[in-house]
């Protein structure tokens, strides 16, 4: 099981979004596909809740309310026919949550706006994850998602040059674009939209996909348990 956690204890910075569109790109694939929602707001439930029965599948799991007679453990089980695991996680989230939902990604995205607050906050949240966790020297597959981003606009900017003072690849450059709005709306993930609609967000989701598909040695491959995860935070979660 590939298991893809979106990450960044800043709030409002696209988490969710990347989410539910990582869930219905896989579910489209014709993958068994699971999305688990740890935010309190339980947006990612709410996008499920509206997803028509003519889309492909997706698991949900309220990794948030406690199901009365069930444990915890048994709760947050993605099932075993699950083939990919997208984790949809709250802002604030830290201490050994975060620890527990890092130990446990195979893939870990931190999507960032292109505002001051948000650089701040993601600068921050890196600095933490290299610095504070419990696991000396974890491997995983780490990589930035720079989102709701203006062509052209100083903002944007002022993001691609904060960005190069990390050693971790930006994976995808999403713009600002009323089409995410709109399947949000509908329970649908971009790659769900017409193509004439929304060719240019299917453009600029490739990137992630095919680093998905390659970088972190493909999506088969990793349900079958090959490999090792390409990119390393080399200090990161030290005790």
């Amino acid at each position: 099981m590939l298991r893809i956690t979106l990450v960044n204890t800043k709030g409002g910075c696209g988490k969710t979004t990347l989410a539910t569109n990582l869930a219905s790109y896989f579910a489209g694939q014709g993958f068994r596909t699971t999305l688990m929602d740890y935010d309190p707001q339980g947006s990612s439930r709410q996008w499920l809740s509206l997803r028509g029965e003519h889309l492909p599948p997706i698991n949900g799991v309220d990794a948030v309310r406690q199901k009365i007679g069930v444990t915890r453990s048994w709760q947050l089980r993605a099932g075993l026919d699950t083939e990919v695991l997208v984790v949809d996680t709250p802002a604030g989230v830290n201490g050994s949550q975060m620890i527990e939902l890092l130990r446990q990604a195979d893939v870990i995205l931190i999507p960032v706006m292109p505002s001051l607050v948000d650089m701040q906050a993601t600068a921050d949240f890196i600095d933490h994850l290299i610095r504070v966790g419990k696991i000396k020297s974890l491997s995983k597959q780490v990589g930035i998602v720079a989102n709701r981003l203006r062509a052209g606009s100083r903002s944007q900017r002022a993001l691609e040059e904060f960005l190069r003072g990390y050693d971790i690849p930006v994976v995808a450059r999403l713009r600002d674009s009323q089409n995410y709005v709109n399947a949000m709306e509908e329970g649908q993930g971009i790659h769900e939209l017409h193509p004439r609609t929304a060719a240019k967000d299917h453009e600029q989701w490739s990137p992630l996909i095919d680093w998905l598909n390659h970088d972190a040695q493909g999506v088969a491959p990793i349900l079958k348990g090959s490999g090792a995860m390409g990119a390393r935070i080399d200090e990161a979660m030290s005790c």
